[in-house]
């Protein structure tokens, strides 16, 4: 997988442009336009566009996925998960304690209960999930007294680009 490279696509929402030079946010806002790409790429496949990205503590991706869960008809096939699966395949070690999980989308209960489980150290990511989003929204899974694990959590991170990408494929699905 290796360092980011972003490639070039042109995206249908609006990125904003980099307000700062502080590394720690210049590293987080190229790996979430990364995964911005994977979620419109999810998109067209026909899924919920969500992308998901799990970087190695010295700043490697060492897994990459998109929802597929119409395209396997897996109900758990949410990015996050497959994300996680394949991290913990290529570390031949499912304990992910130095990562950081970059997503476009708040995890559901089911994604927040993985990373979790994973011992992922920081999740950054991009739309609230008002309806389902179990890290901040409408549950706090991973501040919950009985989540035996705690995660670094900075949310909102794109927020503007993720929801506009996110409700543009919901529109294109209605007409």
């Amino acid at each position: 997988m290796g360092r980011f490279t972003r490639t070039k696509c042109a995206v249908p929402y609006p990125i904003p442009p980099i307000e700062f030079n502080n590394p720690e946010y210049l590293r987080h806002h190229g790996w979430m336009l990364k995964a911005l790409d994977l979620a419109e790429q999810a998109g067209i496949e026909g899924d919920v566009p969500v992308g998901a990205i799990v970087v190695d503590g010295v700043g490697d991706a060492i897994a990459m996925a998109v929802n597929r869960r119409e395209q396997d008809q897996d109900p758990t096939a949410h990015a996050e998960v497959l994300a996680l699966r394949q991290a913990g395949l290529v570390r031949k070690n499912w304990h992910l304690t130095d990562c950081t999980l970059y997503v476009t989308l708040e995890p559901c209960a089911m994604c927040a209960g993985a990373i979790g489980l994973a011992r992922i150290k920081t999740l950054v990511y991009g739309a609230d999930d008002l309806k389902a989003g179990a890290v901040r929204s409408v549950w706090n899974i991973p501040d919950s007294p009985l989540s035996n694990h705690r995660l670094q959590v900075i949310g909102g991170f794109l927020e503007e680009s993720c929801r506009s990408q996110l409700q543009d494929w919901f529109a294109k699905r209605r007409q």
